[in-house]
């Protein structure tokens, strides 16, 4: 692997919400020159690897994060890459292959209605399950209620 040790960034990781929003972070490498920048590349799919379009700057101006729109989960697996420039030194890159399903926060449950008639029926609450882009079994979710009472 080319590159010093300890200039590759580490705790890498990304969460998927509202259904095509992505975020992903990672802190700078320990001994990573000050004038270092990073780059993040990824690939979904067959698809062509694209660079970050917008990303997230610490207050030096470097780049430890990314922000992605309009994505898909494909029942695939992601590459992820994050390489690194500097005049002082040469900047290890990483890289990690990610199941985009496993990143994913789902959104809560929809139209969420509570019908309450009295005894005997109690209370009727229905819902419909939440927004996704790759789930298509519907009878995987599983739901919690919490019922507060005053």
């Amino acid at each position: 692997v080319s590159g010093m040790p300890g200039t590759a960034i580490k705790n890498f990781s990304c969460v998927i919400y509202n259904v095509s929003l992505m975020n992903c972070t990672w802190s700078v490498g320990r001994d990573a020159p000050g004038d270092t920048q990073y780059f993040l590349y990824w690939q979904n799919s067959r698809e062509e690897e694209t660079q970050c379009e917008l990303y997230v700057k610490d207050e030096n101006g470097r780049h430890i994060g990314c922000q992605f729109q309009n994505v898909t989960i494909k029942d695939t697996t992601a590459y992820f890459m994050v390489n690194g420039s500097s005049k002082d030194s040469l900047i290890r890159f990483y890289d990690e292959y990610i199941t985009l399903y496993r990143i994913g926060k789902l959104t809560a449950p929809l139209n969420i209605t509570a019908n309450c008639t009295g005894e005997p029926r109690g209370c009727v609450i229905e819902w419909q399950e939440p927004l996704t882009s790759h789930v298509e079994n519907k009878d995987c979710f599983q739901y919690e209620i919490d019922i507060k009472t005053k």
